[in-house]
Order: structure tokens, then sequence, then C-alpha cells
């Protein structure tokens, strides 16, 4: 079985972020979040993989090769010349695939449950399905693709009697998580569809075609968390559910003085320097970081060769090479940018001074009297 990743989008819900960096190369826990995916399917027994990218690809490949990873495994980058739908991807992959079974995985997914015990079924001869598809419950099913299942099988092996791609009045609440299992009967399947409304050949479609013509579709119903990292909001609480995960390691070239005090489950990473300071787990600091007479609180992910002095940070993530220094409130909920500086402005009149890029958002504090 061949594994198939997605990582063409062009991120638009997390400009400015993503102006300058693929959106699945966006850390969590100091790894990127597509490394997540590889690694899935790595543990899934799944070690020929495909991935899909488009205008990031530079960066997606060079990320990727200079990874060492844990589990050999053979990375082919398959080129999608514009984002035209999770079918189309499909489509261009099939000279990758050929009549191999394959799992499907979109790159900005996280999932809290092992693909194993799927992939194994699904791998068997006898497997009776030409398609499986992960469901996760959601309180707002009109925004996503949705399943319904077959109430006389809901209880031993699920079966699909229909899909409808972001209804108005859902059906059901139960929607696709992002994670396909295909025969290769959907190649039939996409060459067959037309683009939606929106110019796109959707999946959904297609796995619908499967259906209306006599495929077995089997479903299964996420037991564990499932995040769409598509919103900062998104990547800060896949950050947290990653960080809970973390087993903590602290590396043994790095400083700590006496007067710095590490709770709780904290990983520090080669050649950091750390000093005068507070930091409260579950959190990560990341390679050659200096932190000093600073609070770091739980649930953050400070990336390498950061600077953070005389501040407070908590459920944040900070990328590389950014720098907080002599801030009088704690930074909350934030997620900043790669060689992002936040500072004091000397001088007056006491204003604020901001370089925003575009959709950026900044939340001042009430309190602050200019």
């Amino acid at each position: 079985m061949k594994g198939l990743i997605l990582s063409g989008g062009h991120g638009t819900r997390l400009r400015p972020l993503t102006y300058t960096r693929a959106k699945q190369l966006i850390p969590l826990a100091n790894k990127p979040v597509l490394f997540y995916a590889i690694e899935a399917l790595q543990n899934a027994g799944i070690h020929d993989i495909g991935i899909i990218v488009g205008d990031t690809h530079a960066e997606i490949e060079m990320a990727v090769k200079m990874r060492r990873w844990e589990q050999e495994t053979t990375i082919t980058f398959i080129q999608q010349d514009a984002p035209l739908g999770l079918a189309h991807a499909v489509k261009i992959a099939q000279p990758f695939i050929g009549a191999e079974k394959f799992v499907m995985f979109l790159g900005d997914n996280l999932i809290g449950e092992s693909l194993l015990p799927m992939a194994q079924d699904f791998a068997r001869d006898t497997c009776p399905a030409n398609c499986r598809i992960l469901l996760k419950d959601v309180p707002n099913p009109s925004q996503f693709g949705v399943a319904v299942i077959d109430p006389a099988t809901k209880d031993s092996s699920p079966r699909v009697i229909q899909l409808i791609e972001k209804p108005k009045v859902p059906p059901s609440n139960l929607a696709l998580v992002g994670i396909y299992f295909f025969s290769s009967a959907i190649f039939t399947a996409v060459n067959a569809i037309q683009p939606s409304a929106r110019g796109e050949l959707e999946i959904t479609d297609a796995i619908q075609w499967l259906l209306t013509n006599g495929q077995t579709i089997e479903a299964h119903q996420l037991k564990g968390y499932w995040i769409d990292t598509g919103k900062m909001e998104d990547i800060l609480d896949a950050n947290r559910q990653v960080l809970k995960d973390l087993s903590p390691v602290i590396s043994s070239d790095i400083f700590i003085d006496n007067d710095s005090v590490i709770i709780g489950d904290v990983s520090i990473q080669s050649g950091a320097h750390i000093e005068r300071s507070v930091i409260r787990g579950p959190a990560i600091i990341g390679e050659h970081t200096t932190i000093s007479n600073a609070y770091i609180g739980p649930y953050t992910s400070i990336y390498h060769h950061a600077r953070f002095e005389s501040c407070e940070i908590e459920y944040s993530i900070a990328l590389e090479y950014s720098s907080v220094s002599s801030i009088p409130y704690r930074i909350e909920e934030s997620l900043i940018g790669r060689y992002a500086e936040i500072y004091p402005a000397s001088g007056k009149p006491h204003g604020l001074k901001l370089m925003l890029g575009d959709h950026s958002r900044t939340g001042i504090p009430d309190f602050l009297k200019l």
C-alpha cells in the first residue's frame, strides 16, 4: 500500500505567515505539521509516499529531504500546477499509485489515532470496500463534506450511503476528516466527474460516484482528536495537543542557571541558554534559543534561534529567529512569525509602532493607557 499526502494549498487563512512559508511547514512542538502526516503513514506501515506540491514545492522538498527519518521511506514529489481540487490531486497521482491501494492524507491535518489497524484491514485482498473514509462528529457540519451512514450497519461495519459537500441543511454531523483509503477504482471516478461550481474536482463527488455505481464505501469514526490546522486558533489547539503527548527531553549541551526553574514536562533542545527564568510545561524551547528573565507558560513552543528577554508568554507559538524583549504584559494565544520583533518603543509620543502584513490581527490590552 502506498501513501499520498496533499501539500499544495496556499494557506490563505494563515496569512501573513503563509506569504513567505508553506502552511504545512508551520511547526507544532517545533516540528512541521507535514512531518506528523508523514510519520502517521510510516507508523501505519506505509513507506512509499507521494507528496502533492504546488507553488511552495522548493521549500517543502528541501525540508523533507533534510529530515533524518527514523523509518526508511521513499518519498516522491508530484507537482500540481494549480489547486484544482482533491480529486484532481488523485488524478495526477495515478502514475505514482498505479494499481495499488493507497491512503490519502491532507498534509495540514492532525489526528490522535493510529492508522495502522485501518491500513492493515484495508490492505487485505478480502476487504469488501473500494474506499474507507474517516469521520468525526463536529458541531458545524455545514462547513465540511458530510457523510450519511446506513443505520443498519452503524454498530458493525458502518457503510456510507450518501456524501454531501458543505450542505446548507446537513443530514448528519459526521464530517470527512481528510484521510481516505482508496482502491484503484477511485481513478475511474475522478476521471468521470465534472468540476464543481467553484471549478474544482471534489473528492466527495468522486466518492459519491463510486456509491452511485455500486461500490462499497466504509466509514471509521475517529475516537481521538482531529484538527484541521488551517486557522491560527486551530494551530494553537494542535500545538497544545502535541505538547500534551510530548515526552520531555532536555539536551545535554544546554545552559540553565541556578536562578531558573523548570516545572512540569518541558523539552529543551540543543544549544539553548536559560537564565533567571521560569518555564512551566508542557512547553518546548528550540535549539540555540535564549530565554532570559522571562516566564514561558504552558502550551508554548518556541522554535530555534529565538530570543525572549524580560517578558511573559503562554499558549503561543513563536517561530525561528523571533525576538521579544521588555514587554510589561503577558503575551497569550499568539502566533509570532519568523524574524518578528516585539520590543518597547522609546521616546515620545508614547504610541504603538507596528509593521503588520496583510490579514494580520493584533489585540491591544484595553488597560494600556497611551
